[in-house]
């Protein structure tokens, strides 16, 4: 199968090959340091962790004036030409949340925001409309050129201990103004519709899912709230899942690897619609060694050795 086939196959419930194998992001830094622990200069990771070739459309979403047509990636034309014969998956990041679209960017900033939602939650309203109005007309443009195979919405809410807003004031504030991006996406047949999210965002997702999303990539997760298999035991295969596994076993030792991999990864590759891969960007702090050990035994487990 192609790493695109391989995709649609497992958020469909199907009988893939295997799961896709996709890469957590390396930065440039990672790649300095591990250079120095052994890895060649010259080095193909796709080819030596096996990856699967994932694409993002990268849009600027950021309020400001501009046509729709100047938020689009340089070259476009080129892009969907491209993208037309591609076999990799293609991702849609089509909105940034609730604290990323109203100019939060540190602790001052969020403080600001939420005493707004405290007394002008309307105006919040307001302005998170024109926010996905803007995403609605981007969504509108790429679909209608491009046929993505996801869509996703960053959703940086709260910490382990849960949103920092109501499940009620999220429904109400936030989901409610998704639902023209959403719309869009649902008419140009957007299967897979992904919520990423950070830390410990349970109480949302039954609102999450009566939204219209249909797939969790929780993030940095420090929480058995956030348990995959927890989850997936509570919402059944409505909620496909990205992610899972707790980088935090990378910076132990090989013992913590296997025993996260082995106990999370099977039973929810056994029961489909599931991308197994760590749940944060690998830090220059973990050694390439346990990186090398990590990407070997999940590809074991996936490949059922």
């Amino acid at each position: 199968m192609t790493p695109r086939e391989r995709f649609h196959e497992t958020m469909r419930y199907g009988r893939p090959d295997r799961a896709p194998w996709w890469e957590e992001g390396l930065r440039d830094d990672v790649l300095d340091r591990w250079r120095a622990q052994g890895l060649a200069e010259d080095a193909d990771l796709t080819s030596l962790f096996h990856y699967d070739r994932r694409e993002r459309i990268e849009l600027d979403l950021t309020p400001h004036e501009g046509s729709i047509s100047s938020r689009l990636p340089d070259g476009w034309a080129e892009h969907v030409e491209t993208w037309r014969s591609r076999d990799h998956v293609l991702e849609l990041p089509i909105h940034r949340g609730l604290f990323l679209s109203l100019g939060a960017r540190e602790w001052s900033s969020v403080e600001t925001v939420l005493y707004r939602l405290a007394d002008a939650p309307s105006q919040v309203r307001e302005e998170m409309d024109i926010h996905a109005d803007l995403s609605a007309h981007l969504a509108e443009r790429v679909l209608s050129e491009v046929e993505v195979d996801f869509a996703s919405f960053s959703e940086p809410i709260g910490g382990n201990d849960g949103p920092l807003i109501s499940p009620a004031m999220y429904r109400d504030v936030v989901l409610a103004s998704y639902r023209p991006v959403l719309d869009v996406l649902h008419r140009h047949g957007v299967e897979t519709i992904v919520f990423c999210t950070y830390a410990n965002a349970r109480c949302l997702l039954p609102d999450i899912l009566d939204a219209g999303f249909n797939c969790l990539w929780a993030i940095e997760t420090e929480t058995d709230a956030m348990d995959y298999r927890s989850l997936r035991q509570q919402f059944g295969r409505s909620l496909r899942l990205i992610g899972g596994i707790d980088l935090d076993c990378l910076r132990q030792d090989e013992a913590a690897i296997e025993r996260e991999i082995k106990t999370k990864v099977p039973p929810l590759l056994a029961d489909g619609g599931y991308i197994p891969v760590a749940d944060a960007r690998v830090r220059a702090d973990i050694p390439y060694q346990r990186y090398v050990h990590y990407r070997r035994a999940l590809e074991r487990v996936m490949s059922g050795h």
